[in-house]
């Protein structure tokens, strides 16, 4: 393959609920999208799923952008390229930026399993023709509304919930979720929102059942989490603090960590977050697929990759109309009882959806081989 033009969209969507983390609130989601065109004709579709501001990684919409046009983009553009896996090495003297070059990563493995007659479940070596979903919920203004959303997702049928926590926000919240809810599988995400002095506090959640609590230390912390761990019955899942499979080998070699949430965009792009999901199946780590509040591009990339063996517990790709009034795909992304079909036909498997990309998109560029 070779990509003669890519084209870079900013979009911006409103959320259909601001969604409050221990961060902030989004009200829009505003995001890079990608087009790679190749000489034969085929396009590929890539999103970026950095945030406005660097709450989550160092990462924002407009580092990114500045990386892809002044570094990422003049490698990749008429480089004949076989595999995907190609792309992480042409990309290796740049250092991080992981966001960006997933984007461009996850616009070629569209291009290779069109260009190879393969889904992109396939193309990655998923099997599943479908997958059991969780949802992730924001922090509500009361803990009787926490509760009732609560209560509508599991209504309609998701199979895990998330509930963000945050010092003042945590043991009495989840302990009436609980209450209220006595069966469901439940996790609690702190976003790095607490410190080893808050131990005594933590081990209060292990009353609860939870499946895990999400990244409850320091972003890029391993050692304190290993500490943390020995003191909790309650398995750790490491999210921001695997950026590669070389950290998920240390995390897990510390016993820093029980799971594993793999985000495409946060490790790089897929081929490495299948390295992840190899090593991990290897050592008995299950894994899961995070979610950052993708459009449908990056919604149906989460898909394919949920597909693999070791995704035993239900990911964050919620439905489509569980975030926006409209999608940039058709179909959009549907929820069935707590499952989505993976698609089976070439490519991402959903169709972009111009008028809404055109509807949505603030500026463009278009970057050309010369």
């Amino acid at each position: 393959m070779k990509i003669q033009k890519i084209i870079v969209r900013q979009l911006k969507m409103p959320m259909k609920h601001p969604f409050t983390t221990s961060f902030g609130t989004i009200n829009d989601k505003t995001f890079l999208l990608l087009e790679a065109h190749t000489n034969d004709g085929l396009v590929g579709y890539g999103e970026c799923v950095a945030f406005e501001a660097p709450w989550y990684t160092e990462e924002t919409v407009k580092t990114c952008w500045h990386m892809l046009e002044d570094f990422l983009i003049p490698v990749i553009l008429q480089r004949d390229i076989v595999h995907p896996d190609e792309v992480g090495k042409l990309f290796k003297g740049i250092r991080k930026n992981k966001m960006a070059k997933a984007s461009i990563e996850g616009a070629v493995w569209d291009l290779y399993a069109q260009a190879t007659g393969q889904s992109l479940a396939q193309a990655l070596g998923g099997k599943k023709e479908k997958i059991d979903v969780g949802i992730s919920l924001g922090i509500q203004p009361t803990i009787e509304k926490q509760i009732e959303v609560v209560g509508k997702y599991i209504d309609e049928g998701y199979k895990r919930i998330k509930v963000k926590i945050k010092p003042g926000w945590d043991v009495e919240v989840i302990q009436k979720l609980r209450e209220a809810f006595p069966d469901v599988p439940m996790m609690a995400d702190a976003n790095s929102a607490y410190t080893l002095k808050d131990i005594n506090l933590l081990k209060q959640l292990d009353e609860f059942g939870l499946m895990m609590i999400e990244q409850p230390l320091t972003y890029d912390d391993i050692v304190d989490h290993a500490i943390l761990q020995k003191q909790l019955k309650t398995p750790i899942c490491l999210d921001e603090s695997i950026l590669s499979v070389e950290d998920a080998r240390k995390a897990i070699e510390l016993g820093s960590c029980g799971v594993i949430n793999i985000k495409i965009g946060r490790v790089g792009g897929l081929s490495e977050a299948v390295k992840i999901h190899d090593y991990c199946r290897s050592k008995g780590i299950p894994v899961w697929c995070g979610g950052m509040l993708e459009a449908g591009i990056g919604r149906a990339h989460n898909i394919a990759l949920t597909s693999l063996s070791n995704f035993v517990l239900p990911g964050d790709t919620a439905g489509s109309s569980h975030y926006f009034e409209e999608d940039i795909i058709e179909p959009e992304v549907v929820v069935s009882d707590g499952t989505i079909q993976v698609p089976q036909t070439v490519g991402i498997g959903y169709k972009p959806k111009r008028k809404a990309i055109e509807k949505f998109t603030v500026s463009l560029k278009e970057y050309n081989y010369i």
